[in-house]
């Protein structure tokens, strides 16, 4: 293949008299003439010491750029910014978070255009990284890898693995007088042990379980730690991996198609993964141009068992699973059940089956990871409610739930701060529904994440006895009797915005059904009586998201215009 064909940023600044002021800002970066024959690779750096999941991902970009200049490339290093959602929960920046996502693409997609990359390799650890720089990449849709910056280990108190949710529930524990003032400082102090994403099958560690399902990060990439050396191992594969992708002209949409799609959710649904990546893929098959919808994802769970035992309804977490085959051996399982789509190609230049013909069959005495024969659940964990509550769908968690059935009184909020402080103060009681509003994209606006709420509940030992739904989001380290993604929002004019406190509210996953149970005329009568309240935000990003995104059954992304 001719240098022009390969290099589109190459070609363009070679063309002759005319782009020499192109050719000299590289000179004045130490370029040579003979790196103008060489692939332009744009490197998405999300490091920032914003955040734990963030700090550890400089060593790793070093690390591409010398692999890169080692395949014959030229690794040009520009920013992402990112939302720390673990600091963020609970506060007023929660807002910012799935903005964060569209400002991610945009970063991507605008310097991979701008500078007329050959290729990209996002790299990325917090939550919105992982969604948003997909969304980038393939929207730019050249040559592309992500490199996922790894999980954190977990922290140890009193022979207890912790995580991030472990301080979340202890505040629930603490406040109900389950817990010492010495134990819930200790929880705090030792929870998050180093660098690396939140450990569990949180958001984080299922959006990179899912890209290494994809088939745009290298088998195994999902679930290393960030700590530990082979990571930096895997940086290296992948830059050469990228560097020949680049060669043989494979890009996003050539590997993303609606059957790497289904093998992604197949994943997420075996790996009990977060609430989030039914958002999150929504957006991304957007970006992807492909025909997806909330639907497909109920679908795919009634066929796909969850296979491991994960946090943060299961035992183990993300670094115990790649110690026991990480992802590969779950796909292993998929396929052999059938489950998957071996022919799918991935960025490695393989196909899926081809990526997973060295990995050994499962072991029948494998703690993490079950067998289809003998799974967790027998279908996948995310289902998607409807009813008059959510005539466009819904998305509850029901792993973990001896019954997730629960018809219960009202108990009505309009923001996430009322709701907790009635939690902390002992008013939510065991059969009560609670129902947080005008918390979607629109309305919040950013759909922040109720993880302070769901967590103190399940530190009071109410998990199971009380119902939450919203309109906004949950955190991938939630559980519970919980519904989320509630369509249309309040904000909107949904049925959400209607409910009275002590209305009586059904939660039904056996049938799929999220209900108030009023009549119909009086739900007429209390929706002409309605008035969409002002915007919370007229100026700034936050406005520019409100005025913008879609309903969550869209994946709240701000450019579906049809």
């Amino acid at each position: 293949m001719s240098a022009n064909k390969i290099n589109r940023r190459s070609a363009h600044i070679t063309e002759g008299v005319a782009r020499a002021p192109n050719r000299s800002m590289y000179y004045a970066m130490g370029y040579t003439e003979g790196d103008f024959g060489k692939p332009m690779i744009g490197v998405a750096n999300g490091h920032s010491t914003i955040t734990p999941c963030n700090s550890g991902l400089q060593r790793l970009a070093d690390a591409a750029v010398d692999a890169l200049k080692a395949a014959g490339a030229n690794p040009q290093i520009f920013g992402t910014p990112t939302i720390s959602d673990g600091m963020a929960m609970g506060t007023e920046g929660m807002k910012y978070s799935l903005v964060s996502r569209e400002v991610i693409a945009d970063c991507v997609e605008t310097c991979v255009g701008g500078q007329w990359m050959d290729g990209v390799m996002v790299i990325g650890g917090c939550d919105k990284n992982m969604p948003g720089g997909m969304m980038g990449m393939l929207r730019a849709n050249v040559p592309a890898i992500y490199i996922y910056g790894g999980t954190i280990m977990p922290g140890k108190y009193k022979g207890q693995d912790l995580n991030i949710v472990s301080v979340f529930e202890a505040v629930g524990q603490f406040s109900a007088g389950k817990m010492s003032e010495e134990d819930f400082c200790q929880i705090e102090r030792r929870a998050i042990p180093g660098t690396g994403s939140c450990g569990g099958m949180y958001t984080a560690n299922t959006m990179s379980s899912a890209f290494e399902a994809l088939g745009l990060s290298l088998p195994y990439a999902s679930t290393m730690a960030n700590v530990e050396d082979e990571i930096v191992g895997m940086v290296q594969r992948a830059s050469a991996a990228l560097v020949d992708a680049v060669k043989n002209d494979l890009k996003p949409r050539d590997i993303v198609t609606k059957q790497a799609v289904e093998n992604a959710v197949a994943v997420i649904m075996a790996t009990g993964g977060s609430t989030n990546a039914v958002l999150h893929f929504l957006a991304i098959t957007h970006a992807a141009g492909l025909d997806w919808t909330i639907g497909d994802f109920e679908r795919m769970r009634q066929k796909v068992p969850v296979l491991c035992d994960l946090k943060p309804s299961g035992q183990y977490l993300a670094i115990d699973l790649h110690r026991a085959g990480g992802i590969p051996q779950v796909m292993r399982e998929l396929l052999d059940a059938g489950l998957l789509h071996g022919d799918c190609m991935t960025i490695t230049g393989k196909t899926v089956a081809q990526n997973l013909a060295d990995v050994p069959p499962l072991k029948a005495d494998n703690q993490v990871i079950r067998k289809v024969s003998n799974p967790l659940y027998a279908q996948g964990h995310l289902a998607i409610l409807k009813g008059n509550l959510s005539p466009e769908g819904c998305v509850a968690k029901i792993t973990g739930l001896k019954n997730p059935v629960i018809t219960g009184p009202a108990r009505v909020f309009d923001d996430e701060q009322s709701a907790l402080a009635a939690i902390m103060a002992g008013k939510i009681k065991a059969g009560d529904v609670m129902v947080l509003r005008y918390l979607g994209p629109k309305g919040g606006p950013g759909m922040p994440e109720m993880l302070a709420p769901t967590g103190a509940l399940i530190g009071q030992g109410l998990g199971e006895s009380v119902g939450l739904i919203t309109d906004g989001r949950f955190s991938g380290g939630t559980w519970g009797m919980v519904v989320g993604h509630v369509a249309p929002e309040a904000y909107e004019g949904g049925n959400i915005a209607l409910i009275h406190e002590g209305d009586s509210i059904t939660i039904d996953a056996h049938q799929l059904l999220l209900q108030l149970n009023v009549a119909d005329d009086e739900i007429a009568r209390r929706r002409a009586a309605w008035k969409q309240p002002a915007p919370r935000y007229t100026r700034g990003v936050l406005a520019k998201f409100a005025k913008n995104a879609c309903s969550a059954s869209g994946g709240a992304v701000l450019d579906k215009f049809d």
